[in-house]
């Protein structure tokens, strides 16, 4: 199991007002900017803790390099924020919706269906002239060595976004993680609370230890937080 969450550069900001901040909307990845996220480093400390043998990486270790040298582990965790690249003629999600959550929506002009979905890690928000830019797109991700990976869970939000082409079902990187070899990806289709996705992912790493399946520990830890004061709506 690998656990890894990006680091965005290296700025003085207070954990309040940073999680605040909403993500830059821009033209292409490399000009969006990925806003801290909290919650990320305690919530690959929490997983760490129910499983001994797994391998966090987190800050500059949390690289696009690192995710394309990994060998097939068991589970893959990645805390961070995804993107999908809408078509300019779709309505943005508003600043508002954005704040505190996991993702971004910016307009693109990118053709290529899987170069508009990705995942930013370490050093997404910092400008480079190496091929490593901090961005794993859906396209790269369909060539990891993913072949014996029983789950890819991708805690962030619009993961599960993708442009729909008759007769190829979604583009994005629930495809990408698929082609890779992964046998099941857990998503998002909606902008996620920062904070409330640690709890529910705390809790269904805990669900899946006690055997009942990765379906199953899902379906109960969303019946669980449906059962919580103000944790109703998708958001959560």
């Amino acid at each position: 199991m690998e656990a890894s969450k990006a680091q965005p550069a290296n700025q003085k900001i207070s954990p309040r007002l940073a999680a605040r901040r909403s993500v830059t909307t821009a033209g292409d990845p490399s000009s969006i900017y990925f806003a801290p996220l909290p919650a990320t480093a305690p919530e690959a400390s929490a997983i760490k803790s129910q499983f001994p043998e797994a391998q966090p990486l987190t800050g500059r270790l949390a690289s696009e390099s690192a995710l394309k040298q990994m060998n097939a582990p068991n589970i893959i965790h990645i805390a961070t924020h995804g993107f999908f690249l809408e078509d300019p003629k779709q309505t943005q999600t508003s600043e508002h919706a954005q704040e505190n959550m996991r993702g971004a929506n910016p307009e693109s002009g990118v053709q290529n269906q899987l170069l508009r979905s990705g995942l930013a890690l370490a050093g997404a928000n910092l400008r480079h002239t190496s091929p490593e830019k901090g961005i794993l797109t859906a396209l790269e991700a369909s060539n990891l060595n993913l072949l014996g990976t029983k789950l890819v869970t991708l805690s962030a939000c619009h993961t599960g976004l993708g442009a729909v082409r008759n007769g190829e079902g979604v583009y994005g990187l629930r495809r990408a993680f698929v082609l890779a070899g992964s046998e099941s990806v857990i998503m998002s289709l909606w902008p996620v609370s920062d904070y409330a996705t640690r709890e529910i992912m705390v809790s269904y790493y805990k669900g899946l230890k006690k055997g009942p399946g990765r379906g199953e520990a899902l379906h109960q830890t969303k019946l669980a937080m449906l059962k919580r004061k103000g944790r109703q709506h998708p958001f959560y």
